[in-house]
């Protein structure tokens, strides 16, 4: 989490916030469930058992068997996130236990965990609960591996308890988690649980530097702002950040980024932030890029956007928030690998200089393309982006977007889209969402339809009209990269929701950035190579 930088407060007109809040305390300890001093221990349940076994057992056991009492007449089913809060009444140390549903024992596994674990954790902050206790969900029993399932407990305890502090803002009647303890009741597996929870704190804090940069309001989180989130990496052992601001970006000419920014008040950015890894230099390529769109606000310029929804345009710069947050987690992995995270930064407003339907603009990579529609800018500043990355050496490329509408459409609010250029590193991308528990689903990049990016006036139109409009946005960035590997992730209907969801609260959701820790996990296991 970028703590440095959060503490810096806001220089903007927004109301000061204040940095995220995580236990003070987040460590294994050998214990056993019935004798640990705590507010409140985890435990949990599949869905459809009727008799519970392991820890839940000796839980039950101690308690009388209050919890096949509470299965019996139905009050617990273990449906996924569904929780129950029993008193103890001095029978344990521990003042409550909570009973965290895992869902169905088949196809369980990181993202259930996850979520289960993140619902129990809310319900220990409601009860006033300061210590918190918990077993690894899944582990043995639910076919995780140790430090999978001390992953996926401990991030989505933490994730579980993240919540924006506007203005240092409280929720009334709520008491923050002051320390939270993954226990196991031997030292055998202790190694691989905290080297689980070691990761689980990283990568959970990686999801929150993003959801932190995703909630922050439009008048604070400006272009530059967004830019000087991705430079204060740099205080990371291997990270260097190069930030281009207007004078440089219109030397080089990066037509799409400074077309986008046109006419806004606030300037443009692109910054290039560089992790060399352990086994790599200066002078190695790039293992892969990972790109992002920052569009801190979008006002769908002289195309105007619908009053209804448009404050949700702050969480247009999400796809830039999970690039950020995924170059914060693998520099403090210290994964074997070099990295590029590429973020191009803009405010799309109708001002007077405001590009319009109609303009032809030169591209960083030197195609034209003509503006049929100003809400269409995604795809404009990705593709300077894309363009840059690839000429910096990059081996690989991932761009992830809030790019289109049409995405919500297809896929809703649960699943990600993904098109690319290339099936092996496709499969590499599914494989990392997969395994990280974030839903994504490919969709086809189909050569006849563009022909729909076809203009009079330029090499092409940046948009292909409404049918297909998400592989038509992927087929226009696809123009961009080239022979390299490339995949693009539509992440429109899963960056932001509008209620408390698995482990996200009301918000920005930070997806994606645990995407591409696993996809750089991947390639730093196989070399670089990939498979």
């Amino acid at each position: 989490m970028l703590q440095w930088w959060w503490d810096a407060g806001i220089e903007g007109q927004g109301v000061r916030d204040v940095a995220p809040r995580l236990p003070a305390e987040i460590a294994f300890r050998v214990a056993s469930v019935t004798e640990v001093d705590a507010d409140a221990v985890v435990v949990n349940l599949f869905e459809g058992v009727r008799v519970p076994g392991g820890a839940t057992g000796a839980v039950d056991a101690a308690l009388g068997g209050v919890i096949r009492d509470a299965i019996a007449c139905g009050e617990l089913k273990g449906k996924l996130g569904e929780t129950l809060v029993i008193h103890t009444l001095g029978r344990m140390p521990a003042r409550r236990v909570i009973v965290t549903g895992l869902g169905p024992q088949e196809g369980f596994g990181r993202r259930a965990a996850r979520e289960a674990s993140a619902a129990a954790l809310r319900a220990a902050r409601r009860h006033g609960c300061r210590r918190v206790a918990t077993i690894a969900h899944g582990a043995g029993i639910g076919g995780l591996a140790p430090e999978e399932a001390a992953l996926a407990t401990v991030e989505g305890a933490l994730l579980g308890l993240y919540r924006y502090r506007a203005g240092g803002r409280e929720d009334a009647g709520e008491r923050d988690v002051e320390a939270l303890w993954l226990i196991d009741r031997t030292d055998q597996q202790r190694a691989r649980l905290e080297a689980g929870l070691e990761r689980a704190r990283v990568i959970a804090e990686a999801v929150i530097t993003a959801r932190e940069l995703g909630n922050r309001p439009a008048n604070d989180l400006t272009p530059p702002r967004l830019a000087e989130a991705a430079a204060a990496l740099e205080r990371l052992e291997g990270v260097q950040v190069e930030v281009l601001d207007e004078v440089i970006l219109r030397e080089r000419g990066f037509g799409g980024v400074l077309a986008v920014a046109a006419g806004s008040a606030q300037p443009p950015r692109l910054a290039v932030i560089t992790y060399t890894g352990p086994g790599r230099g200066p002078g190695d390529p790039a293992d892969v890029a990972l790109v992002g769109k920052g569009v801190t606000f979008d006002s769908g310029g002289i195309s105007l956007k619908p009053r209804e929804g448009m404050e949700d345009m702050k969480f247009d710069m999400m796809g830039a928030g999970a690039v950020i947050g995924a170059m914060e987690a693998i520099a403090r992995l210290r994964l074997p690998l070099k990295v590029l995270g590429v973020v191009a930064a803009v405010e799309n407003m109708p001002g007077g200089r405001a590009f319009k339907p109609g303009d032809v603009i030169t591209m960083y990579s030197g195609k034209t393309v003509e503006i049929n529609n100003s809400d269409a800018e995604g795809r404009l500043i990705l593709a300077d982006a894309l363009a840059y990355a690839r000429e910096l050496g990059a081996r690989r490329l991932v761009d992830l977007a809030t790019l289109t509408g049409a995405m919500v459409i297809a896929l809703g609010h649960e699943v990600a889209g993904m098109m690319a250029n290339d099936d092996a590193w496709a499969g590499q991308v599914a494989a990392a969402a997969e395994k990280a528990g974030e839903a994504l689903w490919r969709l086809p990049l189909v050569p006849s339809y563009r022909d729909l990016l076809r203009s009079e006036y330029a090499d092409l139109k940046n948009t292909g009209g409404r049918p297909a409009g998400s592989i038509t946005a992927a087929l226009f960035l696809q123009e961009f990269v080239g022979d390299t590997p490339w995949a693009h992730l539509d992440i429109a209907g899963v960056a932001w929701t509008d209620k408390v969801r698995g482990d996200s609260a009301k918000g920005a959701t930070g997806y994606g950035v645990r995407t591409l820790v696993e996809l750089a996990q991947a390639l730093a296991g196989a070399g670089g190579e990939g498979r």
